[in-house]
């Protein structure tokens, strides 16, 4: 304590306590696969299939990700990461406008590549919001004074009437709202644009008309009006400038969400945060002659800077179609869902082109549960749909001449290639590689298709699909199941899906439920009809021993998830609930702990570090994810001078053992029903032990 002389008041800091350990999340999935559109190679958050189909789109013949997205909503997911994939083949739909030969290069792209976007139009419409007058009198050739400076500010492209002449255009540079003045050129010399013009040459007799002009533009997608992006400007000095306001939208890998960027929300403050993504972006892809725009040291010439200033040719206004998208997905490779590691030494540039598919989630720490479910993609064209028949009019009503809407078919692209089973081997490895390397995370693994959609060839492939892994950090969930399908793609109004999206969906829905450590098994699943297998007493007597986890049907009880084990050959890790929940302590505690480096490595560390881990798994023991009657029998943490004797604690080692004993599910129940002095007894056995 500090000694204290001077008479008076002192502040002393005092820790309340140490930060508690907390349980994390579990229960967040991240899925890999094929979609109609949205960013490539990008791990997007998601919160609602209503999300979902803003970024990527609704269900496609050429995918099953947005089936599995949709069911692990409805089974009970709250949140998920989602990457889409594609070659390198896919292309945005594109065209360029008609602007100023200075300005020609900006280009204006779909959002994201695909057809989708060959069915997308855009329209622009020039706009006036602010109209003012000039006193000539009053003005110079450096700036003008004016009746009103509303709904001017830097960077605003104006037109000025000059009677008899034609308008002039030019660029506002400041504007000083004391003096009612608009600068042409800036007062301030560092702050000048190099493309700033005095305007001369008017008739000092006549006051000057002076309107703004911005842009409108309208987005329609099959002819229907989805977006309407207002007060652009083609000024780059602008605020609302075309190329700035729809910027492609960046991968938010060194963030938590695909925002745009603050200073884009700022001057957004009447939508929402979390709006859906722009269908059309506009890329600034000026010529070397142009870079002078950005450049305030290097002048344009007269000519760059009238042409600069010329508003949008006549000619760009009508409405025009987006052309050029491509799928990419008729040369999709497993490379394409693997990506390739990443060097330390690896620039930025290679390192964005090696971060594809499955490495898209390395960096997203929350992700918990992991799918790939269109490795085992059955691609099929979308049904030819016949338009409606034309409705006659009656001959005897007064003739008029309204225009019959004719329903637009969206464009259909190319499909993907059926991979081989050792191709969908070598994907499902690498899940399984990257849960192990990850180490918080966990694999769901769906059979191919042709080894659970033939009755006639038995559970003797599926078995055999099995023995291909061992894995504490995956699960084999099997058959396939028939999920109604908004395509209708054939008579049934069903498709078969991998079950991965509805398992990792019962997955969370436990885990928000009840817990991570209780076994996310014998619950009834959601959107789902009928399984391609059908799986009875024998049949799972057969796949439980094997560690595979059966989906089958319950009269009145519906369609369950009939087992929880993982695909490990260690008898500790069997059960899925007992590895995730010593997964998600292992994160906690090595997050939770993160204080402790650098600490002194004293009795007072060790005794903190002691009690923080003990707080934590005293609480798992009361939520019941530990087994024992009391909180001695369900763990121990030990750290004290035997775990760190004086040579560790020399090479600035502090070791602290922690053990628990999770809490392990009932499998197999026995209720022994037996008849004694004519009375009906009934006793219940408790637990037995699974075949390993």
């Amino acid at each position: 304590m500090p000694t204290y002389v001077t008479p008076g008041v002192y502040i002393e800091r005092a820790d309340a306590g140490d930060a508690a350990v907390a349980p994390l999340r579990t229960d967040i999935a991240g899925f890999v696969g094929i979609a109609r559109r949205g960013p490539l190679d990008t791990a997007l958050p998601v919160d609602s299939w209503r999300q979902f189909v803003s970024w990527f789109g609704d269900v496609t013949g050429a995918g099953y990700l947005a089936y599995a997205v949709r069911a692990f909503f409805e089974n009970g997911g709250r949140r998920c990461w989602v990457v889409r994939v594609a070659s390198r083949a896919a292309t945005p739909a594109s065209t360029r406008r008609a602007l100023p030969p200075v300005v020609d290069a900006l280009r204006v792209d779909a959002a994201s590549p695909g057809v989708w976007g060959n069915d997308v139009e855009i329209e622009w419409r020039e706009t006036n919001r602010a109209q003012t007058t000039a006193d000539p009198a009053q003005s110079a050739p450096n700036y003008v004074t004016v009746a009103s400076v509303a709904g001017f500010e830097r960077g605003t492209h104006v037109r000025a009437f000059m009677p008899p002449g034609a308008p002039t255009y030019r660029v506002v540079s400041a504007v000083d709202a004391d003096l009612n003045r608009l600068y042409w050129v800036n007062p301030r010399r560092p702050n000048r644009l190099n493309y700033e013009q005095p305007l001369a040459g008017y008739d000092p007799a006549r006051s000057l008309l002076l309107e703004s002009i911005e842009y409108t533009l309208l987005v329609r997608e099959l002819g229907r009006l989805v977006s309407v992006v207002d007060r652009l400007s083609l000024v780059p000095a602008h605020p609302r400038y075309g190329a700035t306001v729809l910027a492609p939208q960046v991968s938010p890998l060194d963030g938590l969400s695909p925002r745009p960027p603050l200073s884009r929300r700022a001057a957004r403050r009447d939508r929402p945060v979390d709006e859906a993504p722009n269908p059309v972006t506009i890329v600034d892809e000026r010529r070397a002659a142009a870079n002078a725009l950005l450049q305030p040291t290097s002048p344009l010439s007269p000519a760059d800077i009238t042409a600069l200033l010329r508003p949008m040719a006549s000619q760009s206004l009508p409405r025009r179609s987006l052309i050029g998208g491509l799928d990419g997905l008729s040369p999709l490779t497993v490379g394409d869902f693997l990506g390739e590691p990443a060097s330390i030494f690896d620039d930025e540039e290679t390192r964005r082109r090696k971060t594809r598919g499955l490495r898209a989630l390395e960096p997203v720490g929350e992700v918990a549960l992991v799918a790939v479910p269109d490795i085992q993609i059955q691609p099929a064209l979308p049904p030819v749909k016949q338009p409606p028949p034309v409705c006659v009019v009656n001959p005897c009503l007064p003739a008029q001449s309204v225009q019959v809407a004719v329903p637009r078919t969206p464009s259909v692209g190319d499909l993907p290639p059926r991979f081989t089973a050792d191709q969908i081997f070598q994907v499902q490895q690498a899940v399984v590689d990257h849960c192990t390397a990850a180490h918080d995370r966990f694999a769901i693994l769906d059979p191919p298709f042709d080894v659970v959609s033939r009755p006639g060839l038995g559970i003797g492939p599926l078995r055999a699909w099995r023995r291909r892994f061992d894995s504490d950090l995956a699960a084999l969930y099997a058959p396939w199941l028939m999920a109604p399908d908004p395509l209708m793609l054939d008579d049934s109004g069903l498709r078969a899906v991998p079950p991965s999206g509805h398992v990792a969906g019962f997955i969370a829905q436990t885990d928000l439920r009840l817990g991570v450590h209780r076994a996310p098994a014998n619950g009834a699943l959601n959107w789902v009809q009928a399984t391609t297998l059908p799986i009875d007493d024998s049949l799972h007597g057969v796949l439980n021993p094997e560690q595979i986890n059966a989906i089958r049907a319950f009269p009145g009880r519906g369609l369950r998830i009939f087992g929880a084990r993982t695909l490990s050959s260690n008898a500790d890790w069997r059960f899925v609930n007992v590895r995730r929940l010593v997964l998600m302590l292992e994160k906690a505690i090595r997050i939770g702990s993160q204080w402790a480096t650098f600490e002194p490595n004293n009795g007072v560390t060790r005794t903190k570090l002691h009690l923080t881990l003990t707080s934590l798994l005293l609480e798992m023991w009361r939520r019941g994810a530990l087994a024992g009657k009391t909180a001695q029998e369900a763990f121990f943490v030990n750290c004290s001078e035997l775990e760190n004797p004086s040579d560790q604690r020399a090479r600035g080692m502090l070791v602290a053992e922690v053990g628990v004993a999770p809490a392990t599910p009932f499998e197999f129940v026995v209720i022994r029903v037996a008849v004694s002095d004519n009375a009906l007894e009934i006793s219940e056995s408790g637990r037995v032990e699974a075949a390993s």
